[in-house]
């Protein structure tokens, strides 16, 4: 039984870092079993997840690309005794189910989070609530996201939506460039909430719905809510873990 798995994006420097981390594992023994190490940026990370929704591995990440936030620093020397002593972070993805144009319905789900946006030069005109109520009658704006915590410091981060802590059970909503209401600065939901957004003009102003990286084009309408039957288990170094780096990103920008 192959108790641990390494698997790397086909750039060169994660070919060579898999190199070193094969080396390191065929000399000396992994007491953890079941462990995916995954070599690559943050994008690699996602898709390999995406492929393993119904494993039950844990996926312990290496970065070998620019930022890194669900990836772990690769040190050679500390790997084996990292891999030990890591630390359990579970997450749950979104799921989208979108209903374009011609009423097919795609379903897909998001680790990060579901970015609606518009597909033309005309701004998007769009509806949303949760459950039975009603976030905003009407948004019009370059867009709206969805995000989970983990993915709160990426692009929700960027599109100056809030950053939640992990163990919030909270979802994002935040407006991407809204021009109506200007000020209006998006919503704080339930991770229990079903989120429905509709296209109010889909001929005049179409729109996309983008899981992650996975885009459905003239969307009509997206509903979106957690998924609790998915459950990713990630490992982290020991005082590294997705909760301090994300509690981290929030004081950053208190003193920003």
């Amino acid at each position: 039984m192959i108790r641990v798995q390494i698997i790397s994006d086909k750039n060169q420097n994660s070919l060579r870092m898999k190199s070193v981390i094969q080396k390191k594992i065929s000399q000396n023994e992994v007491k953890r079993s079941n462990i995916t190490i995954v070599i690559g940026g943050d994008g690699f990370m996602l898709q390999t997840l995406k492929k393993n929704k119904r494993s039950k591995k844990f996926f312990y990440g290496v970065n070998s690309g620019n930022y890194g936030f669900l990836m772990n620093k690769f040190s050679s020397k500390n790997l084996i005794s990292n891999l030990q002593k890591a630390k359990i972070t579970t997450i749950s993805p979104l799921e989208m189910n979108v209903s374009n144009n011609q009423n097919l319905i795609k379903k897909h789900i998001a680790i990060n989070e579901v970015s609606i946006l518009r597909q033309s030069r005309q701004a998007a005109s769009l509806s949303i609530s949760h459950g039975s109520k009603k976030v905003i009658k009407r948004l019009v704006s370059d867009g709206v996201l969805v995000s989970t915590p983990a993915g709160s410091t990426a692009y929700n981060l960027s599109v100056h939506g809030p950053i939640l802590s992990l163990n919030s059970k909270k979802l994002s909503i935040s407006p991407i460039s809204p021009f109506r209401p200007r000020r209006w600065k998006g919503k704080i939901v339930s991770d229990r909430s079903k989120i429905i957004i509709k296209n109010l003009n889909p001929k005049k102003r179409p729109i996309s719905a983008v899981a992650d990286n996975i885009e459905i084009r003239n969307a009509k309408k997206i509903t979106i809510k957690t998924s609790k039957k998915i459950k990713f288990n990630l490992l982290y170094d020991k005082n590294k873990s997705l909760q301090k780096k994300i509690k981290l990103e929030q004081l950053r920008r208190e003193t920003s």
